[in-house]
């Protein structure tokens, strides 16, 4: 196997979630190894400064908005690509919320609200653009889960049980989709400094327990999940299905 198993040159991407964030360096990691990225996000003006970035690498993709809860907008982003691309060949599934709250503070709506996006928006996208993968015997896709998929992370109740679902449903998906050219993989990142997570690392102790259980004594930086990501998407992984890389930096192996 050479390099070339690596290389993306032509294959169409979702990413979902790379409209910002750690999305917008991966989605640029994708552009630099061939792929057009189509980055989609509810935010226009997030994706429109990611659509052009990926053009002028030389890349192809599409403006475009979706609120992954709603299945008609998702459906609707999936013709959008198949009438301009023909195809899909890689879908990301990176959007994400929580609400950092003990349990008895959460409310039924906030519970609802992040088991909408984490979980109902993945199965979603996996779904309909599964289709067109099943339709064309070939399809490379990733979720994002967490380091919430495998611990039980304290005030975050509704995003672990939406993460830890997330990496089952990665699971069924490659049991079911492994004999039609289907690959259905799981990354999970550690601690990166997003906005998402920005005011708890901002917490000196909480700070410290982190970097106490991290071998590597460093946060993520967006960088460190583009090869990752690369490599799933690539046909270098093309016997790799039903699994999750940990990029994070030795902490799951790390006993307290």
């Amino acid at each position: 196997m050479g390099l070339e198993a690596f290389d993306l040159t032509g294959k169409v991407a979702i990413f979902v979630g790379g409209g910002g964030g750690l999305g917008k360096t991966i989605s640029l990691g994708l552009a630099k190894a061939g792929a057009n990225v189509i980055p989609v996000s509810r935010s226009k003006q997030r994706n429109e400064e990611v659509v052009k970035e990926i053009e002028t690498l030389g890349a192809q993709s599409l403006l475009t908005t979706v609120d992954v809860t709603k299945e008609e907008e998702v459906q609707h982003l999936v013709e959008e690509v198949m009438t301009k691309f023909g195809r899909i060949d890689i879908l990301i599934n990176a959007a994400g919320i929580n609400y950092k709250k003990p349990v008895t503070e959460l409310t039924a709506a906030e519970w609802d609200h992040v088991i909408a996006v984490n979980l109902r928006g993945t199965f979603l996208c996996c779904k309909l653009v599964g289709e067109k993968m099943l339709a064309q015997n070939y399809g490379k896709i990733v979720n994002i889960a967490s380091l919430g998929s495998h611990l039980g992370i304290t005030r975050s109740a509704a995003y672990c049980a939406s993460k830890g679902a997330v990496l089952q449903l990665t699971k069924v998906l490659a049991a079911e989709w492994a004999t039609h050219g289907i690959n259905v993989n799981c990354i999970s990142p550690g601690y990166f400094k997003t906005a998402l997570n920005e005011k708890m690392l901002s917490e000196k102790e909480t700070y410290e327990k982190i970097m106490n259980r991290t071998p590597m004594q460093r946060l993520g930086v967006p960088e460190d999940l583009v090869g990752a990501t690369v490599f799933l998407c690539s046909d270098a992984a093309k016997f790799i299905t039903g699994t999750t890389i940990e990029v994070d930096g030795g902490f799951l192996s790390m006993a307290l």
